[in-house]
């Protein structure tokens, strides 16, 4: 039996963390003045604008920097956004971008505008793709290289394998397809108190599937801890079906019955209406939120049978200046850990580009 711990040297806190992306979900759900943003006429016809110049210059929306889509007013309140996300609550809804009205590259150059200005944008497939299509794609969930957001099933909470994640919605589901929040310390702090033992197992070596996006000599799979604590900062890095499908691989470490039980609490942990919250993005919704304190998940969704009316997001994975260290076994999904320069997929000749369909 395969069995991989971190070693004994490793640091774990020495207690309960007290942070404020350390929240309960029934506050947040109690208070979205703390999160929710609306963007005012003056700031969308700045966007506009800058969109509009961009544009005017050349269409490679991949090019896209804080430069060349000045921000004067709305840039300011996005500065901010940026310590939200890494210091403070750990997300941000900012409303009221009139959507129904632009084309998808209109949409996309704002929402890469956007990105622009909180960090850089980084691959989210082997295929370089900075911009990704969150839809349903009619993709098998059960197939073990398919990823699940291509799909209409429910998620589960999990990390994207960036800094930071946003969504732009462009059109809501017929029925459901919620986004659904939970702090990471939170989950910590409770199992903590429940049962210290199995909340220290997920500081061991886990592993956890590539879905078939691997990079040239690497394994098929990551070896990364569910819980991380490095300098002084707990991070979290799970996708709970890509833990389980890892365990195909005869080369992986293998999930003890006790690792099994310390996953299972930490599911039904972020699974506790207390903890996790759910908000129901808005056409013009833009949502961004801090992997490396916070897990997401979405809902199953029903869509309309109208092919162009069905439920569709743009995503940014982004990388940050000024963010936390990573330990070295981030490495492993991110290439390289450098702060500010990290995170994304990359695979032998990958090519940033932005597919607007």
């Amino acid at each position: 039996m395969n069995v991989v711990s971190v070693p004994s040297g490793i640091n774990r806190p020495p207690g309960k963390i007290d942070i404020p992306s350390a929240w309960l979900g029934a506050d947040m759900k109690a208070h979205p003045d703390r999160w929710l943003i609306s963007l005012g006429a003056s700031e969308i016809a700045e966007l506009e604008s800058a969109a509009e110049s961009y544009l005017g210059r050349t269409t490679k929306i991949a090019d896209i920097t804080k430069e060349s889509f000045p921000l004067p007013r709305l840039g300011a309140h996005l500065e901010e956004l940026k310590t939200t996300l890494l210091a403070g609550l750990g997300f941000e809804v900012i409303r009221g971008l009139p959507v129904a009205r632009y084309s998808q590259e209109f949409a996309a150059t704002i929402f890469c505008g956007v990105g622009a200005h909180l960090g850089s944008a980084r691959s989210q497939n082997a295929a370089g793709h900075i911009l990704g299509h969150v839809r349903d794609i009619g993709a098998d969930a059960r197939d073990p290289n398919t990823r699940i957001y291509q799909t209409s099933e429910r998620q589960t909470f999990h990390t994207d394998s960036s800094d930071v994640v946003g969504l732009l919605c462009i059109r809501e589901a017929m029925e459901g397809g919620d986004s659904l929040l939970v702090s990471t310390s939170t989950i910590y702090n409770e199992m903590f108190d429940r049962r210290p033992d199995l909340a220290a197992l997920l500081f061991d070596l886990i592993a956890t599937d590539r879905r078939g996006e691997v990079p040239e000599n690497e394994k098929p799979y990551l070896e990364i801890p569910v819980l991380n604590w490095h300098a002084g900062f707990l991070t979290g890095f799970y996708q709970r079906q890509y833990i389980d499908s890892a365990q195909r691989f005869p080369g992986a470490p293998r999930l003890t019955p006790a690792h099994v039980e310390a996953l299972d609490l930490f599911d039904a942990l972020a699974n506790d209406p207390t903890l996790h919250f759910g908000m129901r993005l808005q056409p013009g919704d833009m949502q961004f939120v801090y992997n490396h304190a916070l897990l997401h998940d979405r809902t199953g969704f029903r869509d309309w049978p109208d092919a162009s009316q069905r439920r569709h997001l743009l995503r940014l994975w982004l990388s940050m200046e000024g963010d936390r260290p990573l330990p070295d076994c981030f490495k492993q999904r991110y290439g390289s850990i450098e702060i500010g320069n990290r995170g994304g997929i990359i695979t032998k000749g990958t090519s940033l580009n932005v597919p607007l369909d």
